[in-house]
């Protein structure tokens, strides 16, 4: 239950991208792959945090043994315990037999905790344990078994912040950030989305592979992508089940995107925090080409749009308009200048 095995694929590959931030995170990886020190990985969902896990097995000394891969959120607070520590015969009702936990099924391998974030804070305290001593015990058991696993946990939550609200064991949070390795959102690093497009279309079957053309992945370059890594891989499964062979053009890439802008249009017609209401533009996106277009000035007014009334919402903060527009400061501040935005539009 909530959990995946894997003895061993080469997934280098998938970790894809020219942008500073990944040529970082590759080094950080081959830095830290080899020993046990235990690896938090951060950052939001769907950017890739698995990935990390996976590469840090592999390009480790523990590639042949078990990468068993646990999503602490998926799994019922009742359970979770006997999940991860095991259980033997008749420590509750339903348990027929002894089981083994994936602590002792990740033994000489890799455990990777997902979402650790969301573990229970009862059990915080035996993860804890677990780490300190590396022996676990089973639910109803007496004997401690001692276990060589080596352990990443990632999570999508600040765990800072969460210590500081009191949802997360200060000590525990110490002893899986003994390296802490951050996965950046999509949207910074858009440097990397036509590497990414092309290689999930590779993936696809060999009848169904698309391509897409420039005005097509300039298009991609330009949204948003809260759901990040794993939004942009389903966009291009998308394209290559409902246009297998094809090459996608910039109003195919529109259509197929929809569900990615209309989370942006829905923010766009919320209501204002300002005092004063502020009529939408058209959304240059809902535009079709049916002659030739001058694509940057499209882009362009795609995202000045989206930067104006950003900035009219808060007021004029910019640090609040970069949070809303999944942007940097200093990125937004740069693209007001290229733009020529002021720090509060006219209305």
């Amino acid at each position: 239950m909530g959990a995946a095995v894997n003895r061993g694929s080469d997934v280098l590959a998938e970790l894809i991208g020219v942008s500073p931030a990944i040529a970082r995170i590759r080094e950080l990886v081959d830095r830290v792959a080899g020993s046990a020190a235990t690896v938090l990985v951060t950052g939001p969902s769907g950017s890739g945090k698995d990935v990390i896990a996976r590469l840090l097995h592999q390009r480790g000394s523990r590639a042949a043994q078990p990468f068993i891969a646990v999503n602490c959120g998926a799994i019922p607070s009742e359970l979770i315990e006997s999940e991860l520590f095991g259980h033997e015969a008749g420590a509750f009702t339903g348990a027929a037999k002894a089981r083994r936990g994936h602590f002792e099924r990740a033994d000489g391998g890799t455990l990777f905790l997902d979402e650790v974030g969301d573990m229970p804070s009862a059990l915080q305290v035996k993860l804890l344990r677990v780490l300190e001593t590396r022996v676990v015990e089973r639910v109803g058991g007496m004997i401690g078994m001692p276990v060589d696993v080596r352990l990443v946990a990632a999570t999508n939550v600040g765990l800072a912040a969460a210590v500081a609200a009191g949802r997360f064991r200060e000590d525990l949070f110490y002893r899986l950030a003994v390296v802490e390795i951050a996965m950046p959102p999509l949207a910074e690093r858009r440097e990397d989305i036509p590497l990414l497009v092309a290689h999930f279309a590779r993936a696809a079957p060999a009848g169904a592979r698309v391509s897409f053309d420039a005005a097509a992945v300039a298009l991609l370059e330009s949204l948003p992508w809260r759901g990040n890594i794993r939004e942009l891989r389903n966009v291009v499964e998308r394209a290559a089940a409902l246009h297998p062979g094809e090459t996608i053009d910039y109003a195919a890439a529109m259509r197929l995107t929809e569900t990615v802008t209309r989370g942006v249009d829905d923010w766009l017609r919320a209501p204002l925090r300002t005092a004063r209401a502020t009529p939408v533009r058209a959304a240059p996106h809902s535009f079709v080409a049916t002659a030739p277009i001058d694509l940057k000035q499209v882009l362009d007014e795609v995202e000045q749009s989206y930067i104006e009334r950003a900035l009219r919402s808060t007021a004029g903060g910019v640090a609040e308009s970069a949070r809303l527009l999944g942007l940097r400061r200093t990125t937004l501040i740069e693209k007001m200048r290229r733009l020529n935005i002021a720090r509060l539009p006219a209305f």
